[in-house]
């Protein structure tokens, strides 16, 4: 696939890095001239352009990309990016950086953006996952805001410990998705054994997880 990204900073960097590795053909965008240095992604294409101009996009003939990264350190630049992308040269898929959590409500379809990644939330996330215990834990929003990707860890003293995934009855809305082990995913097959200490990762919608909350704290007779 071609992928742009709008900003060549150090995040911009890592994640081009990140899809060349993945056989991606990737092309840079910055206006700073400090920015562009071709040695330190040599396999990308370089623009120096600014991200925010139509002229300056049909010049990277950003129609022809199948996502566009929105990854400046500046929202407003990131949302511009991705309305401009969306409507203008009707980009498949716009994947949009939020650097300050005040504005992540911005960053939806109407603004040209399917996926939002907020650094904080999900730094957040990493450490409510830390410290929650046998909380239900937030990992990651998906663009419609109502569903998502979260986490349980089961206690030493879970009811589900020792029983069999095919046993675990989920709400409607709620789908295992994985089973972390001593930091190992494993696919859950139905027979499969639920440990002490396993972190299950799930898809849920947010009706569902008041409903997950009870499930994970008993076992029906």
């Amino acid at each position: 696939m071609r992928i742009s990204i709008a900003g060549a900073g150090k995040a911009g960097r890592a994640i081009a890095n990140q899809l060349l590795s993945h056989d991606h053909s990737v092309l840079l965008i910055d206006r700073d001239p400090r920015r562009i240095t071709p040695a330190a992604v040599p396999r990308a294409e370089w623009l120096m352009a600014d991200a925010c101009e139509i002229d300056s996009l049909e010049e990277a003939d950003l129609s022809s990309c199948d996502v566009a990264v929105a990854a400046t350190g500046d929202d407003k630049a990131n949302l511009v990016h991705s309305f401009l992308a969306k409507t203008e040269f009707a980009v498949p898929r716009v994947v949009a950086r939020v650097n300050h959590p005040n504005n992540e409500w911005l960053f939806n379809p109407s603004w040209g953006v399917d996926v939002a990644v907020s650094a904080p939330s999900l730094m957040s996330a990493v450490i409510d996952e830390a410290v929650a215990g046998d909380e239900l834990v937030h990992l990651f929003s998906f663009e419609n805001r109502q569903t998502a990707l979260v986490s349980f860890r089961l206690p030493e003293t879970s009811p589900w410990a020792g029983h069999l995934v095919s046993e675990l009855t989920l709400p409607d809305g709620a789908t295992l998705v994985t089973v972390v082990r001593e930091g190992q995913p494993l696919p859950p097959t139905a027979v499969d054994q639920l440990l002490a200490a396993d972190e299950l990762i799930l898809l849920a919608a947010r009706h569902a997880e008041a409903a997950l909350r009870d499930r994970f704290s008993r076992v029906d007779d």
